[in-house]
């Protein structure tokens, strides 16, 4: 084994230490029953909306396609920090394997950037459906659909690659303790004893090209929508128009603020004991707040979430 070998292998820990979200024993049984319930809420709300898609055979068009993955990505992104977020809470010291932090790290930034591609995707059909309602279903194929959904997941994965990668080559010897309550990046670089210097450029520099490309997409979307609404002639479209990309576009304002308020900064910006608040924002309260969104102000979704309860809660008489 060579020397470079050698130092890495005594430098790589056995586990890290998460400091989490505060030391105080109060304030920490707090915010576990104010998140125990936040992220069951995302939890049921994102299954329910999946679930509530397949079975209401009026739901399956490709907006409702893109929204069930949307929630699958939530239930997924909450599920990879939040359950031992909790967990943590309640130990008086939490820890997590190397090999399990690398992990946590390439699932949650996959899944991040991909609902980023996946929103973008989103507000390309909105503009479909609003520009060409009567072709909407014949320009949004299957095919399509499948395609855009496997580009966003494509997306993640390579972005979540590089940075799990980069990140983990770095030697960890000035200290195991992450001052974040999951494995994210920034935190890691701030323990590491090397030059991260790289590390910030392609945090910048990957992050920066998914979220501005998406933006672009979503903004150019946007643009097209709005031209095709100003030549509405009548006031209930373009009620129903913007009542439609409503939803869409306040799930996009939350996240991406939270994301590039996370991210794209440089890093003599951060300041890791503040950012957590804002860690815990998009990876617990977002993931809740987009079945909300989407539901109460979503007609057909309230529709069928009403045909679906008496279908199989209060069925008619004579009916099995």
């Amino acid at each position: 084994m060579s020397p470079e070998n050698l130092t890495w292998a005594w430098v790589a820990p056995a586990e890290f230490i998460l400091l989490g979200i505060t030391d105080r024993w109060d304030m920490r049984v707090t915010l576990f029953l104010i998140f125990l319930p936040v992220y069951l809420v995302s939890l049921l709300g994102n299954v329910g909306m999946v679930l509530l898609i397949c079975v209401d055979a009026r739901l399956h068009t490709p907006m409702y396609f893109f929204l069930a993955n949307l929630s699958l990505l939530d239930a997924c992104c909450s599920s990879a920090i939040g359950p031992k977020m909790l967990v943590d809470l309640l130990l008086p010291c939490a820890t997590i394997p190397y090999t399990a932090c690398a992990l946590q790290m390439f699932i949650f930034a996959g899944l991040a950037d991909a609902e980023c591609c996946l929103l973008a995707a989103m507000a390309y059909d909105r503009y479909v459906a609003i520009a060409n309602p009567l072709l909407y279903t014949t320009a949004m194929s299957p095919r399509l659909c499948l395609a855009l959904l496997g580009a966003s997941g494509l997306g993640g994965a390579v972005s979540a690659f590089v940075h799990t990668t980069f990140t983990f080559r770095l030697s960890f010897c000035h200290s195991r303790e992450v001052n974040s309550f999951f494995c994210d990046i920034p935190p890691l670089l701030a323990i590491s004893c090397n030059d991260t210097s790289l590390n910030e450029l392609l945090l910048f520099a990957v992050c920066g090209f998914i979220q501005t490309v998406t933006v672009l997409a979503i903004a150019v979307s946007y643009c097209f929508i709005a031209g095709t609404v100003v030549r509405m002639h009548s006031a209930e479209g373009r009620w129903r128009a913007a009542s439609t990309c409503g939803s869409h576009f306040m799930a996009v304002a939350i996240l991406y603020g939270t994301l590039i308020f996370m991210y794209l900064r440089p890093s003599s910006s951060y300041a890791l004991d503040t950012d957590k608040m804002a860690s815990l924002f998009y990876t617990l309260v977002i993931p809740a707040l987009n079945p909300l969104i989407y539901s109460l102000r979503n007609r057909e979704v309230k529709e069928a979430l009403r045909r679906t309860w008496t279908r199989f809660c209060c069925p008619e008489p004579g009916h099995q």
